[in-house]
């Protein structure tokens, strides 16, 4: 039986957006882009960590204004989007916080200036009910010529 994918991915420059149809091409998988209000957040990356480190400190995560389709209906999640301080960005955290029933794998998927630091650690501790299997992260200088990685991942995640 062929595995359903769902890639939902959030970017905020464009370079996570670049590493999920690079997914989608070596999974063959739907795909929704998670989207926020316009203005949430600045176009400069240190306000925008700002911006999110106090969404975080106030419990206040933007609202997604798009439909994401039923979960349910998929056997692996690959979740993406950019790592912001270490950490999960707000808008991916938004959509996590929906996963309360879901219990197929989920795996993130992730862009960083070339510091994830935890970021795989903080993903696990936001999904309670899913399976979380380990990500691939890339910077942009790396997606260039990366399907090959990208494929060796998901070959591993789907072979277990």
């Amino acid at each position: 039986m062929a595995t359903k994918v769902l890639i939902i991915a959030y970017s905020w420059s464009g370079t996570t957006a670049k590493l999920a149809t690079a997914l989608q091409r070596v999974t063959g998988g739907d795909r929704v882009d998670l989207t926020v209000a316009a203005g949430t957040f600045p176009n400069d990356m240190y306000a925008t960590s700002d911006v999110a480190n106090q969404q975080l400190a106030t419990h206040q995560l933007p609202a997604l204004t798009n439909a994401v389709p039923d979960v349910s209906a998929y056997d692996v999640l690959l979740v993406g989007g950019p790592v912001w301080s270490a950490k999960v960005s707000t808008p991916v955290r938004s959509f996590l916080q929906s996963l309360s029933n879901f219990s197929g794998i989920v795996a993130p998927f992730y862009t960083d200036a070339g510091t994830p630091g935890g970021y795989e650690n903080d993903f696990a501790s936001l999904v309670t009910s899913a399976t979380v299997a380990s990500g691939i992260g890339l910077t942009s200088s790396e997606l260039q010529g990366a399907n090959q990685q990208l494929a060796s991942w998901w070959q591993r995640l789907t072979t277990k």
